[in-house]
């Protein structure tokens, strides 16, 4: 069975990859296509269809994070894999060959999942309230290796005000070396940096074109020792990136109408999921919007339709259209304009911000900040603050990063709506030149068809069944 390296290039498009020189040959030794992706087009949901081969219907990721309405808490970014439903592609090919040996380098959902090797984010939570940078592996004696070789994984390089090429260059290096030593059947590869500066200049910058080329560069050793062995590569992407200047806040102009409640500590605002009657969890271009009485599901939809910036929205029965009326989903989806977002924040009076506002706080806002992404321009002394907190952290004191902005307008990329063109889109590269007859419709590769590609690429035949459309 010959071994394949699927790689996630986040944010590559076939308008940036003439900017990729090592990514532009894979596709003239082989070929590509675009991706015809799945709504919401946020990571943890298209990576599920990825490995599945199902719509969010059935895996039941529907997003980034969601309402889990069996605690009545909002949750982002968890990492068990129990969370999404369903046998994933390396089920379908040990069926075929006992023995398939599957290494995962940070894509989403590792935790738990039946993968022989894995390598993903996992601070250090101090009792006292700090964080370290640090990942979690199987086998465990991985970790110390990778640490010793590599440096403790880059956490705040992988997300934050400072997220930059270093994480991709310990994530690229991390593969290389399990794609020496452990000679998995098939290798995952998580690449996220085209997501950083594509989210804070938009996918049209200099900046956009500047990280194209870096990542590209960072990518060229893979690609090789991946050629050397004799493995196919499979590199795509979950989204493409589009220009946005309007932030749309949804959980405002519900509160504004009575609709959502917060409660107050120590002079803060909370959401407060049990008591509101409706709520919005926003992830990037898509909001899942929570109503806990069906009556007044007419009203809130009419609310939220009317906002500027925002495109549609989508009953039970428009999801059921897009694979998406899962139990996890809001009772309506919205989904943005093509230049619009949706902001999370809820509170009317920034003076009553919860204190993680300012904070690169993933786990505890409900819903996606990508203002992280920043140092607050309207504070001279962000930068240094970090700094400062930083000098803390090494000396084992606890510190406070503050530096993240409570305006939204300088974000200027987002993602999560269906592209509105190819050129927009995800896309998908392949080493071999046989692979595209048999998996694309219309010119695009389908994402619920990638489980069939690799399996093909392997020699085996594909799953052989027909998801939902």
């Amino acid at each position: 069975m010959r071994p394949v390296v699927l790689v996630d290039v986040v944010g590559l498009t076939p308008r940036l990859l003439p900017f990729m020189p090592h990514l532009s040959r894979l596709a003239a030794r082989g070929g590509c296509a675009p991706l015809s992706t799945v709504l919401p087009a946020v990571t943890c949901s298209v990576q599920s269809t990825l490995l599945t081969g199902r719509l969010p219907v059935h895996h039941g990721v529907v997003g980034n994070g969601w309402y889990f309405r069996e605690l009545g808490e909002i949750h982002f970014w968890r990492q068990h894999d129990r969370l999404v439903r369903g046998p994933k592609v390396w089920d379908a090919a040990r069926a075929r060959r006992p023995g398939y040996r599957v290494a995962n380098v940070c894509w989403w959902y590792a935790m738990g999942a039946a993968t022989d090797v894995l390598v993903t984010p996992r601070p250090v939570y101090h009792a006292d309230g700090r964080k370290s940078p640090d990942c979690y592996t199987r086998p465990p004696a991985l970790h110390d290796r990778l640490s010793a070789e590599l440096g403790p994984f880059p956490l705040f390089q992988y997300w934050g005000p400072t997220a930059g090429l270093a994480s991709s260059r310990w994530i690229i290096a991390a593969a290389r070396r399990i794609l020496r030593a452990e000679r998995p059947d098939l290798l995952l590869v998580y690449v996220p940096h085209l997501d950083y500066d594509l989210q804070r200049f938009g996918p049209d910058s200099p900046q956009a074109r500047t990280a194209a080329r870096a990542v590209d560069a960072e990518l060229a050793p893979l690609l090789e020792q991946a050629e050397e062995d004799g493995a196919a590569v499979v590199a795509l992407s979950e989204y493409g990136i589009t220009p946005v200047d309007r932030p749309v806040d949804l959980n405002r102009a519900l509160r504004r109408d009575g609709l959502l409640e917060v409660y107050e500590q120590a002079g803060m605002e909370y959401l407060d999921p049990w008591t509101s009657r409706a709520f919005a969890v926003a992830d990037h271009q898509i909001a899942h919007v929570y109503v806990a009485d069906p009556a007044d599901v007419p009203k809130v939809r009419d609310l939220v339709k009317e906002l500027p910036g925002v495109a549609e929205v989508l009953g039970r029965a428009e999801q059921a259209r897009y694979g998406l009326d899962h139990p996890r989903s809001g009772e309506l989806v919205a989904v943005a304009a093509p230049d619009a977002w949706f902001t999370y924040y809820y509170w009317l009076d920034d003076a009553r911000a919860p204190d993680f506002a300012r904070s690169v706080e993933i786990h505890r806002k409900p819903g996606y900040d990508p203002a992280e992404l920043f140092f607050d321009p309207a504070d001279r002394l962000a930068k240094a603050k970090a700094a400062l907190g930083l000098a803390r952290k090494k000396l084992g004191l606890r510190y406070v990063m503050d530096a993240a902005p409570l305006d939204p307008s300088c974000v200027r990329g987002s993602h999560g709506r269906l592209p509105d063109a190819p050129s927009d889109g995800p896309m998908v590269i392949c080493s071999e030149a046989d692979w595209r007859p048999a998996l694309t419709s219309g010119g695009a590769v389908r994402a619920v068809a990638v489980p069939d590609l690799l399996l093909r690429l392997h020699g085996a035949e594909g799953l052989g069944r027909a998801p939902r459309p």
